[in-house]
């Protein structure tokens, strides 16, 4: 009897105390799949995030792309805009041969006084280049080709006494010795083709192949003529001082195939220049 009851009072004893415990090891059950639960959604969330990174990091490259590409661009655009050059000279010409003309040494009113002008002036002018291609069209590298438009003034002399047809009254007619002054001058207009050389250096040096000239005199000719066509060479150097400003030295020859009409103007002119890149 005695055996029983101890066994009696075990028996409820084991039963409270597996009571007692069974919560306590549902509830860890419980906090465990939860901690699992959570775990598996950090996952997810993690996981998302990696992929939003990755997007936006593709984005990030693609932009970065296009804003070097539009910068290239606009590099090159740069510097072709500032290929082009307003330009004014100056300096020496000589005139291959002494000019005639209707009012100074004339043979066809040889009276009064028959003075020439000196073979040698002084010249001004101004002109643009206009960049075609930087790379002569992909044939040579760092080789730019201008297409050149220029004017030119030209004075051999302003005091030049003129002949019967410059004299006050006019010897034709019965008038004394009296002759006026005469300025002998030409103007050019040239177009050409201007290669130059260097592309990217401070200093360039540029050939003309041949160009195109009008050469208008003044006096006209003894046969009433004004204009002069014929072609050019030259060649020269200019120098990038600061920014887009620029100075230069340059020859040029003029060649018209001699007199025509009487008067011969083939000559150079050499000198310097100035430049304004824009």
């Amino acid at each position: 009897m005695k055996n029983f009851v101890s066994k009696m009072i075990s028996g409820s004893a084991l039963l409270c105390v597996n009571g007692m415990m069974s919560p306590y090891a549902l509830a860890q059950d419980t906090t465990a799949d939860r901690v699992k639960e959570l775990e598996s959604r950090l996952q997810v969330i993690q996981n998302e995030l990696e992929k939003v990174k990755s997007q936006s990091s593709k984005v990030t490259q693609k932009v970065d792309s296009i804003e070097q590409k539009v910068t290239e661009v606009e590099a090159d655009k740069k510097e072709s805009i500032e290929g082009h050059m307003l330009f004014f000279r100056g300096g020496f010409a000589h005139s291959s041969q002494h000019r005639n003309g209707t009012s100074i040494q004339s043979s066809v009113a040889p009276a009064g006084a028959q003075d020439q002008a000196d073979k040698n002036a002084w010249y001004f002018g101004a002109g643009f280049d206009w960049n075609l291609t930087r790379d002569v069209w992909g044939l040579v590298p760092k080789t730019n080709i201008f297409a050149e438009l220029m004017i030119e003034y030209k004075e051999f002399g302003s005091h030049v006494q003129g002949n019967a047809l410059a004299n006050g009254p006019t010897q034709l007619v019965g008038g004394a010795l009296n002759p006026r002054d005469v300025t002998v001058s030409q103007l050019t207009i040239s177009a050409a083709p201007k290669v130059k050389f260097m592309e990217g250096s401070r200093f360039r040096p540029w050939i003309i192949p041949v160009g195109f000239g009008v050469h208008v005199i003044s006096p006209p000719s003894e046969s009433i003529t004004f204009f002069n066509p014929g072609i050019m060479f030259g060649a020269g150097a200019d120098y990038k001082i600061w920014k887009d400003f620029y100075v230069g030295v340059d020859a040029r020859y003029h060649v018209t195939g001699g007199k025509k009409d009487g008067v011969n103007v083939d000559g150079l002119t050499a000198g310097g220049y100035v430049g304004i890149g824009f």
